[in-house]
């Protein structure tokens, strides 16, 4: 069997062993099978119903490597069946290529994490998964078109970062993220797609393709954020950054000082939801 074709049967198999509970959804309706509907599927994977019915009939192309994160995360996979998924949609790690693989165990800390923001990136810094609280905080990633969701582009190229206050440490944090970009450069010299993100700021941004030509290297670290949010007004956050020793990803979490006002703020966030960029 093809590879695609053991996508679409792997994508069904794990579809119609997932059972509404165990995926957080409703289950009293009359069902013809136990597991998830393709529709209920796309809804959390965040696709088409179209393309998931063609993925799983192996007409699509292989699917973005967002695209298997998002699938994983829906259908609750385990390490070594996200890893299998990745391998069958022709992103394989290994070889000099970035992980962008999120092991399970990220993924609960992500979804138990409910009274703070958390997101997960790459070595790339783009967005592989987040809980409902960053998209409360810094707005929902679903909102930008797939090639956008990445913190670097975003930040020299586009306006999506701008609840973030610019400050005299801004200067300080471009250069500590292209010197982290290009430290992972080095390390995935054979991926693709990382090649493509500096040739892309390269042409948008005179400031980034600047920082670039200086050949620094460092990893970026964490620092102390003001986020001006439309509905709360301004927080004062430690903006933390562990990075996993496996794979490489980078796990983002704001917080603040107990009893502070930023903090109020942070639980009346969790009240309001998510809006848009």
């Amino acid at each position: 069997m093809s590879a695609s074709g053991e996508l679409a049967a792997g994508l069904r198999a794990w579809r119609e062993r997932l059972t509404p509970q165990a995926a957080d959804l409703p289950a009293n309706s009359a069902r013809r099978t136990s597991g998830l509907r393709r529709e209920e599927l796309a809804v959390l994977a965040g696709v088409s119903v179209d393309y998931g019915v063609r993925l799983e009939q192996g007409r699509a192309s292989a699917p973005s490597a967002q695209v298997c994160g998002a699938l994983a995360r829906a259908l609750r996979l385990t390490d070594a069946e996200q890893e299998h998924l990745f391998r069958l949609a022709g992103h394989a790690t290994g070889g000099g290529r970035v992980n962008r693989l999120v092991p399970a165990s990220i993924r609960r800390l992500v979804e138990r994490s409910a009274d703070r923001p958390v997101a997960v990136f790459d070595a790339g810094w783009t967005h592989l998964l987040w809980n409902p609280m960053w998209a409360a905080l810094m707005g929902d990633p679903t909102s930008l078109p797939e090639g956008e969701r990445n913190v670097l582009w975003l930040h020299f190229v586009g306006p999506s970062d701008c609840r973030v206050r610019r400050s005299t440490a801004t200067t300080a944090f471009d250069a500590s993220m292209v010197a982290d970009l290009r430290r992972s450069v080095g390390r995935y010299p054979d991926d693709h797609s990382l090649r493509q993100l500096v040739d892309k700021l390269s042409a948008r941004s005179a400031r980034f393709s600047a920082l670039w030509q200086r050949h620094e290297i460092a990893e970026h670290g964490p620092a102390l954020k003001t986020i001006d949010h439309p509905d709360v007004g301004s927080l004062e956050l430690d903006c933390d950054i562990l990075t996993t020793q496996r794979g490489d990803l980078r796990v983002v979490m704001y917080t603040a000082e107990p009893g502070s006002e930023s903090s109020t703020k942070l639980t009346l966030l969790a009240t309001i939801g998510t809006t848009t960029w």
